[in-house]
């Protein structure tokens, strides 16, 4: 198994495009949004009161001994210090929630626009890396509203607040207080910029290590089988050491820049202490001032060091906004333009000169012609890679066609709603894909207009009720993932249930009885005698025996049809078929 590994970049913090489409799930709370503004410039204006109040406190109250007024005036800091906290825990809040919100709304928007999109978008696209949008980059978006944007604002506007007050209080003492402020900005720059080149070697060892993981368990049988564990546990080690170096180097840079912060900051006190010292030795300043400029300088400086971290919060924030947006953007959608939504239909196929290739140019069905009326059984026979299983992904429109027409009931099956086209036609797998569910929920598939009794009436006509109920809970018996506690026999009757609960006029099955024992098939091949009745039906098998009454037989080889005819017909003409046939029932003997 080869894994392409992701490689992701950062973007520019004010990348206008992208600030312009995350403000449109913004929109429907603009309130909200509004409100929590007006709370981040109350916090900005409250945060240099504190230390204000405790300069006229000390100087106009304290050094002149009036009792009174210093009781004032700490009940009027106490009131402040409740306003603050209450403001802190609106702003906390409020701004937590509309992060929550948003990235609740993008990921329903990312789940809905994936349902929606083409087979063969899923065909290319690793679904660990899917799984790493719909969830690690939209946590990482949450961050942008909870500790970015907002706190990066309120950060700004505190420092421009502490700033205005300390130079209206005292100049000089101010430029002493920032002498420190050059090399603290230039610290902070570096440590910003080895961060965000470490963030974005963990999210890249996040985006690879979700995408092995899950690959290689979706994969275990086959790493068992080939006995592979020893060297693709070897390969998971090489990733997992990538994802701890990446998180030790920016683990590294926080334990160097934090410390070197404080040394600053307290170099910067230190200054201010040794010249507000000798301004009130020569009472050219008062005590009050120098201990509010030491408060100052701690809220000046504590603002400074999260800027950078948030910073790289809101870049990292932006390239996972960008990369949901490029996906939210991604056209690869099925155009379910159609209108025409019949309540039933007759089930007359037709393919006219159809084309169709997965890949441009690379042709899989080449210039295709056949007809099935209604209530004829067409069966599609043909070696490995001879395009059946291409036919009828296109009937439902699960891939469209490069060139030509496909006809149901006379009109082109584009003008059919994608709802309608897939209700009129019930589709049975070789490879049945079961969900971590009850059984009643992956027959009726959460459709609550299919009742119980509906299902247990098409599990008769399977012969799977005997089954179902012989096991704990009947139809409330949880299959597990992928259908792990029933047995191939069992999830391919499910499978025919599920399409027959729907009671569609066109039945599809692709190889379905391919992985059945004998005694199995004997009852589905009865089950189906009786589900085609009065219905158009295509039938792929790799048994030709279980194809022998069809009413034609096509057959493929590379893309276009060689023989069609009926069983009898085509052992006659002595081509494709009859070597089909033979190879068979060689293979039958040896066995």
């Amino acid at each position: 198994m080869s894994l392409e590994k992701e490689n992701v970049s950062s973007g520019e913090i004010l990348d206008m495009d992208v600030l312009k489409k995350l403000y449109q799930f913004v929109k429907p709370y603009q309130r909200h949004f509004y409100f929590l503004v007006v709370l981040t410039l109350a916090l900005a204006v409250l945060a240099p009161t504190r230390p204000l109040l405790i300069q006229i406190a000390i100087d106009d109250y304290v050094s002149v001994g009036d009792g009174v007024g210093l009781l004032r005036i700490i009940g009027f800091l106490i009131g402040l210090l409740v306003l603050h906290a209450v403001v802190q825990f609106g702003h906390t809040y409020l701004s937590g929630w509309i992060g929550q919100v948003i990235i609740r709304d993008i990921r329903t928007k990312l789940y809905r626009h994936l349902l929606k999109m083409r087979l063969k978008f899923f065909d290319n696209t690793p679904i660990g890396r899917l799984v790493t949008r719909s969830i690690s980059d939209i946590e990482t978006l949450a961050d942008v509203f909870s500790q970015g944007l907002a706190s990066i604002i309120g950060d700004l506007l505190q420092l421009v607040a502490i700033l205005a007050v300390m130079f209206w209080v005292d100049w000089k003492l101010t430029l002493v207080s920032l002498s420190t402020l050059p090399l603290l900005i230039f610290s902070t720059y570096v440590f910003k910029e080895k961060v965000k080149a470490s963030f974005n070697e963990v999210r890249n060892a996040v985006s690879n290590l979700n995408s092995f993981l899950q690959e290689h368990i979706t994969g275990m049988n086959i790493i068992q089988i080939f006995n592979r564990e020893d060297r693709e546990f070897e390969k998971f080690k090489e990733i997992n050491r990538e994802h701890r170096k990446a998180h030790l180097k920016s683990v590294l840079y926080y334990s160097v820049y934090y410390p070197v912060a404080e040394i600053i900051q307290a170099i910067g006190i230190g200054l201010v202490v040794w010249y507000g010292a000798t301004g009130v030795f020569d009472l050219e300043l008062k005590v009050g001032v120098l201990i509010s400029f030491i408060m100052y300088l701690q809220l000046f400086f504590r603002p400074i060091r999260m800027i950078a971290d948030r910073f790289n919060t809101l870049q990292m924030g932006v390239v996972s906004s960008s990369r949901i947006f490029k996906l939210l953007e991604n056209n690869e959608q099925i155009p379910d333009e159609g209108s025409f939504a019949p309540d039933r239909i007759q089930g007359n196929i037709s393919f006219r000169d159809v084309w169709f290739a997965y890949n441009e140019k690379e042709w899989v069905l080449k210039d295709i012609n056949f007809n099935v009326n209604h209530g004829e059984t067409v069966a599609l026979v043909g070696a490995t890679g001879a395009g059946k299983s291409s036919v009828i992904n296109l009937m439902s429109r699960f891939y469209e066609i490069n060139q030509g027409s496909l006809l149901l009931d006379g009109r082109d099956i584009r003008e059919y709603s994608l709802d309608t086209l897939r209700k009129h036609i019930g589709v049975v797998l070789q490879d049945v894909f079961l969900f971590s569910d009850t059984i009643y929920y992956n027959i009726t598939l959460g459709n609550p207009q299919i009742s119980r009794e509906q299902v247990l009436a098409a599990a008769d006509l399977v012969g799977a009720r005997r089954f179902i109920e012989r096991l704990p809970g009947g139809l409330d018996y949880d299959v597990k993932e992928r259908g792990a506690t029933l047995s191939v026999g069992q999830r391919q009757l499910i499978s025919f249930v599920r399409a027959m609960v729907y009671d569609p006029e066109i039945i599809v099955l692709d190889e379905a009885t391919s992985s059945v024992d004998t005694e199995t098939e004997e009852l589905i091949q009865e089950a189906i005698e009786k589900m085609m009745q009065g219905r158009t039906s295509i039938v792929i098998a790799h048994r030709l025996s279980t194809i022998q009454r069809a009413d034609k037989i096509i057959v493929l080889h590379q893309g276009e049809i060689k023989e069609s005819g009926t069983h009898d017909e085509l052992l006659r003409k002595g081509g494709y078929y009859t070597q089909l046939h033979q190879m068979q029932l060689k293979s039958l003997v040896a066995g």
